[in-house]
């Protein structure tokens, strides 16, 4: 694995989704702790739970100063930002999110690829580490988790995943070309609302399942 572009993905996934975090904070009025807190666990949360799938110890994160200060930093520019700069963030929340989304997929799959293991586990740790962070912010904020019902956005890293697996990506420009398209890709979904087909049961019936 190029340990370079590894650390660029990381850095580039935990400052866009730190920001994001620390954004959905605000928005829910929580105080200058509550920002930390939900910033921190949108930039960390996928990586804590593709360590938990893999078997990395979740202790390693404690290691990680860098990567800790560079959310630290981003979440407070966020906080401090000016009200007319956070409007201008905001017209381009999703492509700041779709980056987010396509360093830590790629970033994940690598991960795992390192580990040894299997293509399925490469995609599932690319899908955790691109939306888990994600749906962390969204239930301690309150909201479904617009991963899961939002235009496709989860499908964008498992592919990110079966890319990094099956071709064995390793090569940079490899990496960066295939960061793109994931990006390219999620603002394709976004600008034309592409969706998962979905069913919806009427409210209020019976189905018939549990007690």
């Amino acid at each position: 694995m190029d340990f370079d572009i590894f650390q660029l993905f990381s850095f580039i996934g935990i400052v866009a989704f730190a920001a994001s975090g620390a954004l959905v904070a605000m928005e829910e009025e929580y105080d200058i702790l509550g920002v930390f807190v939900l910033g921190l666990v949108t930039a960390f949360g996928g990586g804590v739970i593709r360590n938990l799938l893999i078997g990395v110890p979740v202790t390693t994160l404690w290691n990680q100063g860098v990567f800790l200060k560079t959310a630290i930093v981003s979440i407070l520019v966020v906080f401090v930002m000016p009200i007319s700069l956070i409007h201008h963030w905001k017209k381009g929340e999703a492509f700041f999110d779709a980056i987010g989304l396509s360093a830590f997929a790629i970033q994940g799959a690598l991960y795992a690829v390192h580990a040894g293991l299997p293509i399925s586990a490469v995609m599932t740790a690319a899908m955790l580490t691109g939306i888990g962070g994600g749906m962390i912010r969204d239930m301690m904020a309150g909201r479904k988790p617009l991963v899961l019902r939002d235009e496709i956005y989860a499908v964008w890293a498992i592919l990110a995943g079966l890319a990094v697996g099956a071709l064995h990506l390793t090569a940079s420009w490899h990496l960066i070309g295939l960061f793109l398209l994931v990006v390219v890709f999620r603002m394709l979904s976004v600008y034309y609302h592409w969706k998962l087909p979905r069913r919806k049961l009427p409210a209020g019936r019976h189905t018939g399942i549990g007690g």
